[in-house]
This record gives structure tokens, C-alpha cells and sequence, in this order.
């Protein structure tokens, strides 16, 4: 959520920022309308309240001197009126201010590129080389069928579109790569692991900036206490702090989190119907911090090194991408894209992004801390990034190790966790 002061006092400089996300953000006018009206009537109503205590004072006199207290009850009742009047002004505004600073996205960062889509994000490195195959290159989905790993047939039936059944030595990948991920950055990079729970109170979309925004991707449970499916293991763990004060002495916290996702992909009908790559459920590591905003841009680099030595580690090819203000997150302020090569596609595609939200979730999530003794509360920043996405990690394998034979070569850091070289 945006500063209110900032925005009242720098309204066409952010309007301007906002705009390059390629909406029209003038409304905010409106808004700083709204806030002026609603600091003039809290401020007559303090005013009323302590001229109707004032004036209570008297009545007691008045009464022992045996004068008339007519006029002075009509004065007080005039002023109840008023008063209670302007408690119901100030409550609507509270409401529709807050209703407009939920729906407005966060600033993009003056860094990254200006653009109206995902064609103006800039590549910024690569890493390994794509191989070249010596023989016809089959997709994940042919040759999960082929090796009877991946059923997507017995899914439908299940359940419906979008779903697999991960079978024997597949099952056993998924599984392998949540503990490799898991394993790697509790132990290697110093992150708490948290298995969060998955269902999610409506608080907590809020405030994490996925609702109202994406209220139509979230699969609703049918409870009467308002629960979601996890979308995201951001969701749960950034509200691990919600409404709390933290030690300073303790920043950054970073958490890894291991949750399988939900999302009904309402915005992306027709797009990646085969295969794994868009899945209404699927298991995701999530890594996330709260960090002090003057370290906020360095933890932001570390978690983007943390994040590719996953694919380094598995030898999958990559590049990452900055995303342009067209293209960018709602909450985010900037974000990295890691794209890993995709040999039946020909083309690098995304596997994990990398974020930084500044302080706008920890506003809607009111999260702060204290930088020093006798120092006024601040907010945090907290940042959220990909540790990776497990099922694009296993189309990532299954394409890029695929032999001629159709069998796929397990990368070395998973054969302790697979028991096997190969699939096949």
C-alpha cells in the first residue's frame, strides 16, 4: 500500500510513476480530495468535541447558581449532532481511501526499464550454454507419457483440466527437488525452513497484496471464515509478521517456504494447455525476507544469486531478465525474471522471479520495527523470490537431460535423493 502523505504531497510525481505501468492513475486526485476533506472534518470535530466538553463544564455551575441550562443542553445537543455527523463523513472516507490504496499498485523502481509489456524486459546475463541435441527433441508431456510418469489422462478424470498425476520415478523427481531446494537454501544459504498451512484467511490476501487485484485467480473454500487455497507461499509468510513490531537486532529474517499452490489461471485461458508448465496446483519453494530498507536493494541481489544456484547446481541452462514497468508485479517494485531454456520450445521461459516490494506490503500488512532506541517505528521491506518452481524444475530436467532413447539422466545433486541415474 502507498504512503497517503506521499501521495498527497508529491500527487503528480507519483501519478506520473504509475502511469508508466500503462494505466491511468489520475484518480489519485480524487483521493488526495478525499484525504483533505477527511482532515478538515476530523479536525472540526476534535474542535466540537472539546468546545461540547467546555461547555459541559458549565452546566453544573449553572445548576448551583439556579440559572437556566436550556440554551446550554440545546447548544450541547447541536453539537452531538454535528459531532456524530462528522464520526459517520470520516468513516466513509477511511473506507473508500482505503478501498482506492488496496487497488493501487506499488511504484515501479526509477531503475528498471519503462515499457508496456513483457517485450521491453532487458536480459542482464546468461548462463550455460542450451546443448545441442543430435536427434529429435521431445517435449516434457511426450516423454512423460512415454515413461508412464507424468498422467495427465487419470488426471481429468480425477479431477478435471490442469492437473497430473505424478507416477513412480516422476513422483519421486517432485519430491527430490523440493528436498534439494529445501535442503540448499536452509542449510547453504541460511534460511528458516517453514512449512506454512494452506488454507488462507482473507486478512491475509489483503494484505499481501493478492487481493483485491487477483481475487478471481483464488479458489475459495466453501467455510462461513471466508478461506482461500494458498495461491502462494509468499501469501502465508509474509503474514507470519502481520500487526507486528520487530527486533531490529534480528533483520533480516529470511524464511524458506515449501507449499503446494493454487490458482484457477482465469487470465490465462488457451495459454500452455499441455503439460506441466500452468497447472491449477502445483508445489512451489518460496524464499522470502524482511530486511531494513537501506539493505533492501543489496538482500534483493543475494536472493537473485541464491535463486540461480538452483539451476546452476542442476546444470540447466538460464538467463535473467529485469521486467519493465509494463510487466511488473502488482506489489513489486522491481523484479527479476529467471528464464531456463526449454530445448522443445527453442526458448528460454520463466522459472522464478525474484522481487522486491520496498515497504508496500509491510504498509498493508502493518509490519515494522524500530532502528533504534527513541527512534520512531518504520516499516520494513520485504522481499519474495522463487527457490525455484518445482514442476518447471522437472520440465527443465526432463527436456534439457532427455536421451535419444526417450530416457531422462538424473543431474548428480539429486542422486541421493532419487536412488537412481536415469529414468527409464
Amino acid at each position: 500500500m502507498l504512503d497517503i502523505k506521499q501521495i498527497r504531497e508529491e500527487t503528480d510525481k507519483i501519478i506520473e510513476s504509475l502511469n508508466k505501468r500503462g494505466g491511468d492513475y489520475s484518480y489519485l486526485k480524487e483521493l488526495v480530495e478525499k484525504d483533505r476533506i477527511r482532515r478538515e472534518a476530523i479536525a472540526e470535530g476534535e474542535m466540537l468535541k472539546a468546545r461540547k466538553n467546555e461547555v459541559s463544564r458549565t452546566i453544573g455551575k449553572y445548576k448551583r447558581e439556579g440559572l437556566d441550562t436550556t440554551g446550554i443542553m440545546r447548544e450541547i445537543e447541536d453539537f452531538s449532532g454535528r459531532i456524530a455527523a462528522l464520526d459517520d463523513q470520516i468513516r466513509v472516507l477511511d473506507e473508500e481511501i482505503k478501498d482506492t490504496l488496496m487497488r493501487t499498485p506499488n511504484l515501479p523502481d526509477e531503475s528498471i526499464p519503462i515499457g508496456a509489456d513483457e517485450s521491453f524486459n532487458i536480459e542482464i546475463k546468461r548462463c550455460l550454454e542450451p546443448r545441442q541435441f543430435d536427434f529429435p527433441i521431445k517435449s516434457h508431456y511426450e516423454l512423460g507419457e512415454t515413461l508412464d510418469i507424468l498422467d495427465f489422462n487419470r488426471a481429468g478424470k480425477i479431477t478435471g483440466s490442469r492437473f497430473v498425476v505424478y507416477k513412480g520415478l516422476g513422483a519421486r523427481l517432485e519430491r527430490s527437488l523440493i528436498q534439494f531446494m529445501m535442503d540448499l537454501h536452509a542449510n547453504l544459504h541460511g534460511y528458516r525452513e517453514i512449512m506454512p498451512p494452506y488454507a488462507i484467511n482473507e486478512a491475509s490476501m489483503y494484505a499481501s497484496g493478492q487481493f483485491p487485484k487477483f481475487i478471481d485467480e483464488a479458489f475459495k473454500l466453501n467455510d462461513e471464515r471466508n478461506l482461500y487455497l494458498n495461491p502462494t507461499a509468499e501469501v502465508p509468510t509474509v503474514n507470519l509478521h502481520r500487526d507486528e513490531i520487530l527486533n531490529v537486532d534480528v533483520l533480516p529474517i529470511k524464511y524458506v517456504a515449501y507449499t503446494t499452490a493454487f490458482r484457477k489461471e482465469a487470465g490465462s485461458a488457451g495459454k500452455d494447455t499441455r503439460g506441466i508448465l500452468r497447472q491449477h496446483q502445483f508445489n512451489k519453494v518460496e524464499l522470502i525476507k524482511f530486511t531494513k530498507p537501506e539493505e533492501s536493494e543489496s538482500e534483493h541481489q543475494k536472493m537473485l544469486i541464491d535463486s540461480e544456484s538452483v539451476l546452476q547446481i542442476l546444470g540447466l541452462p538460464y538467463r535473467v531478465v529485469v521486467l519493465s514497468t509494463g510487466d511488473l508485479g502488482f506489489s513489486m517494485r522491481k523484479t527479476y525474471d529467471i528464464e531456463v531454456w526449454l530445448p522443445s520450445e527453442n526458448r528460454y521461459r520463466e522459472i522464478g522471479s525474484i522481487s522486491n516490494a520496498g515497504d508496500y506490503q509491510a504498509r498493508r500488512a502493518n509490519i515494522k520495527y524500530r532502528p533504534g532506541t527513541d527512534q520512531k517505528l518504520e516499516y520494513v521491506h520485504i522481499l519474495n523470490g522463487s527457490g525455484l518452481s518445482v514442476g518447471r524444475s522437472v520440465i527443465a530436467i526432463m527436456e534439457n537431460y532427455q536421451q535419444p532413447d526417450g530416457s531422462i539422466i538424473i543431474p548428480e545433486a539429486l542422486h541421493k535423493y532419487m536412488g537412481v541415474t536415469v529414468i527409464k
